[in-house]
């Protein structure tokens, strides 16, 4: 058995109380993990699938629940030069992944109205059909408490909704196959500390959507970064702006809410109110 590199150390070291115990906490809380899974982990290039390969990693070597890990990587159309950053950054993090290519950058490209919606979809699908090929029953993903906040946020503000993402579900299409969310609880500013402590430069988005606002030093325009930077504002004033966001989901008291849906099947605050005394 190999000895961890440092930035894998450090997340069990200087980053435990901030990264190491809240993805064991999830895994455990969310029961992500069961004996004889065989996961397979996104290595996208980014800094939170890096993360999640190094932690998980680490992880599998100490856990008492035995699981196979296999490292997944999709190139979607990457430049060479993207494509050989996230090779010397796996090889620098000691981590091994199989790699598969795509023309989904080529798909993606054709799209204007919504391409990072259309990407993430064709990615996720993607991904589920070569895990299926190697044997893979589930697929762990580097979504964390921020992406889930900021999730929230936006089903309220742009979808007329109270929705958020889940720390694991089944595959829709896919029978068999579930997605996970270990990096759940761990707060995204923990994991640039952890990427700047370790000396590491990730790859950030290379479509050509995001390499043309880079080129033309445009700012990010999306739904999601004007969410980012209004719940940023809060937490300025009140840093349990964020918590609250995520446990409201977990507290929703059904006798004060207009109405609410599981499937096709509708009900409103009507259905008991006449009902009542």
């Amino acid at each position: 058995m190999s000895a961890p590199n440092p930035a894998q150390r450090a997340i069990t070291t200087t980053f435990s109380r901030k990264i190491y115990k809240p993805i064991r906490k999830a895994i455990r809380e969310y029961e992500l993990i069961q004996p004889g899974d065989h996961i397979a982990v996104c290595i996208s290039g980014g800094k939170d699938s890096m993360l999640l390969a190094c932690a998980l990693t680490m992880l599998q070597k100490i856990s008492d629940i035995p699981f196979t890990l296999t490292g997944l990587s999709m190139d979607p159309g990457y430049t060479p030069e993207s494509r050989a950053q996230i090779e010397q950054n796996i090889q620098a993090l000691g981590l091994e992944t199989q790699w598969y290519s795509t023309r989904l950058f080529e798909t993606v490209n054709q799209e204007t109205d919504n391409p990072c919606f259309l990407c993430a979809r064709l990615r996720r699908g993607s991904l589920y059909e070569k895990a299926l090929e190697l044997g893979c029953n589930k697929i762990a993903l580097g979504h964390h408490f921020d992406d889930v906040v900021e999730t929230t946020l936006l089903s309220m503000l742009y979808g007329g909704q109270v929705q958020t993402m889940l720390p694991k579900l089944h595959a829709k299409n896919y029978p068999g196959m579930q997605v996970i969310r270990p990096l759940y609880l761990v707060r995204e500013r923990d994991i640039l500390a952890w990427r700047d402590a370790c000396g590491l430069t990730f790859l950030a988005c290379s479509c050509e959507f995001a390499a043309k606002a880079r080129r033309e030093n445009s700012p990010e325009s999306s739904k999601r970064y004007e969410v980012k930077q209004i719940i940023a504002r809060l937490e300025q004033d009140n840093d349990q702006v964020a918590k609250n966001i995520f446990n409201s989901v977990k507290n929703v008291n059904v006798d004060d809410i207009l109405g609410w849906h599981k499937g096709t099947e509708r009900h409103t605050f009507l259905d008991e109110y006449n009902t009542a005394e």
